[in-house]
């Protein structure tokens, strides 16, 4: 389990506290004054629970949706410390390994299309794969028990943070020299970030359009999800953009891409708590996924390395939370949701430190009574 959160350092705060359009808050109830008043105190507490992340520091992005309504929504600290610019709702964050739960939608998708089968072998997309990953299915891979070799392990020494990062393809390229898995696949899991970036591949074989492009065209589009973006330098622009920091030597210094920050299927997507609010009331119906296609998302279909925590497909399951966080290079994220109390918390932070997932369920707690 993450370790618990920590404080840094110092404080400002952006409040907004409005309706996210008439897809996100159609059919909430309306709020009594005395609700108006729980929140407002709700709030108070969140911004305590905040305080480090206030001032002139990188900052963080909170959203609180109960029954369809941002309850919360703010900005505190900065998206860009260089240049003043404060985080808000509006700002996208780096979501890193958040972005698994699009990459694995984007697959059932595909299978929903009959476009793929998720038991087909990963090697009918990608055939240049190894003898050792002939019986690895998509199933497999999106539930992490593939037992690909981490990318991350045996990439070559010639990608760097700048002029030549790794991609999804080279992910592709480093695995078809690695003939073994950790385990024989279904056999075990172990967390993979080679099988998401395998997936888009995948994606992109059996679309027959760019990852991007169909992330883009498929779910980012319909949900009206207007500034979330498979990001790739050169083609694409993030809007409203943080960027990511880690404290070192007593300063915050920027450490916003690393060698394998553009590999898109494991990480790569940007985006804000006001399009992660479309996105996640889109996962109660089935004006994206099918009913079939969220109950498999939704189902842990293999324990992990966590005690009382599953896997399924892009998702994390404890209890009655489906959650995923995301760390990368300079950016700390979670989205917890608890589906049957119709509540979510969404934390975006473009710091190295702390982690946000204990941070997210003491907001949630808040809530939830």
């Amino acid at each position: 389990m993450p370790a618990a959160a920590t404080g840094l350092r110092g404080g400002r705060l952006v409040v907004v506290a409005a309706c996210l359009g008439a897809a996100a808050c159609a059919g909430a109830p309306q709020r009594t004054a005395e609700q108006g008043a729980d929140d407002a105190a709700r709030a108070e507490q969140v911004d305590a629970l905040l305080a480090d992340y206030r001032g002139r520091v990188p900052g963080a992005s909170v959203l609180v949706l109960r029954d369809g309504r941002p309850v919360l929504r703010r900005g505190y600290g900065m998206a860009v410390l260089e240049d003043s610019v404060a985080a808000a709702p509006r700002t996208n964050y780096r979501l890193a390994s958040v972005s698994k739960q699009f990459t694995a939608a984007a697959v059932l998708l595909l299978a929903q299309d009959g476009a793929l089968d998720l038991d087909d072998p990963i090697k009918r997309w990608l055939p240049s794969l190894p003898q050792a990953c002939d019986a690895i299915t998509i199933r497999q891979i999106l539930s992490h028990q593939s037992g690909l070799i981490d990318y991350e392990d045996v990439m070559p020494a010639r990608f760097d943070a700048d002029a030549r990062q790794m991609r999804d393809a080279d992910v592709l390229v480093a695995l078809e020299g690695q003939d073994r898995t950790y385990f024989a696949p279904g056999g075990g899991y172990r967390y993979s970030n080679s099988g998401y970036a395998l997936l888009a591949l995948t994606v992109q074989k059996a679309s027959g359009r760019s990852f991007a492009a169909f992330l883009r065209e498929r779910i980012f589009a319909p949900l009206d999800m207007r500034d979330t973006v498979a990001y790739e330098r050169g083609v694409s622009q993030v809007a409203h953009r943080a960027y990511g920091y880690s404290f070192e030597d007593g300063r915050w210094r920027r450490t916003d891409q690393s060698p394998t920050s553009a590999v898109l299927g494991d990480g790569g997507i940007y985006s804000s708590i006001d399009d992660l609010a479309k996105w996640d009331a889109a996962l109660y119906d089935d004006r994206l996924l099918s009913d079939a296609s969220r109950r498999l998302a939704f189902a842990a279909h293999t324990p992990t390395d966590v005690a009382e925590v599953g896997y399924g497909y892009g998702w994390r399951i404890t209890g009655e939370t489906l959650w995923h966080s995301g760390e990368t290079i300079g950016f700390r994220n979670v989205i917890v949701r608890w589906p049957q109390r119709r509540l979510t918390v969404a934390m975006l932070s473009n710091r190295n430190d702390p982690e946000p997932y204990r941070t997210a369920l003491k907001i949630g707690a808040l809530y939830l009574h």
